[in-house]
C-alpha cells in the first residue's frame, strides 16, 4: 500500500472510528451506571425484606395491625417497638439518600415510588406516626422534612 492509502485510512479511522469508540464507551458507562442503580435498589429491597422478617418475629407488637389506635404494650414491648421502628427509619433514610433526587428519570422514579409507598404505608400507622418525632432526631434534615410531610399528608388525608 502506498503512503497516500495509509494516510486516507488514518483519516477514516480518525473521522469514523474515534467517534464510534467514544459512543461505545459512553453507552457502556450508561449501562454500567444503570446496573449499579439496579443493584442498590435490589440491596435496599433485600434489607426491607429482612426488616419484615424482624417484624414478623415480633408479632406480639402488632406492628401490622390495622387498628386506628395505639396498642397497649408493656415497657419491654415499647422498647422493642422503638428499636424496630429505628431500624425502619434507618432503612428509609438510606433509601432516600441513595435513590431520591429532584427530577428523577422514569426508571429512577419507578424505583423511588415503591419506597415512597412503603413510607406512606408506615406513616398511616398511628404507632409509627406517634414515634416519628423521636425517631427522626439526628437524621438527614431533607429526609426528615420529606417523611414528616408524608406523615402530615396521611394524617390529613
Amino acid at each position: 500500500m502506498s503512503l497516500e492509502t495509509w494516510e486516507l485510512l488514518s483519516y477514516v479511522v480518525t473521522v469514523v472510528g474515534l467517534p464510534l469508540a467514544i459512543l461505545a464507551y459512553l453507552y457502556e458507562q450508561r449501562k454500567e451506571r444503570a446496573n449499579q442503580e439496579e443493584e442498590v435498589y435490589q440491596l435496599l429491597s433485600d434489607n426491607y425484606q429482612d426488616f419484615l422478617k424482624v417484624v414478623l418475629a415480633h408479632a406480639d407488637l402488632k406492628l401490622f395491625s390495622a387498628t386506628p389506635r395505639l396498642p397497649d404494650l408493656s415497657d419491654e414491648q415499647r422498647e422493642r417497638m422503638m428499636l424496630i421502628f429505628g431500624m425502619l427509619i434507618s432503612l428509609f433514610e438510606r433509601a432516600y439518600l441513595l435513590l431520591y433526587e429532584e427530577g428523577l428519570s422514569n426508571d429512577k422514579l419507578r424505583r423511588w415510588r415503591s419506597w415512597e409507598d412503603y413510607m406512606r404505608e408506615w406513616v398511616r400507622r398511628e404507632a409509627f406516626r406517634a414515634q416519628l418525632p423521636e425517631l427522626v432526631k439526628g437524621e438527614d434534615p431533607e429526609f426528615v422534612t420529606y417523611i414528616q410531610s408524608l406523615a402530615a399528608g396521611e394524617r390529613a388525608g
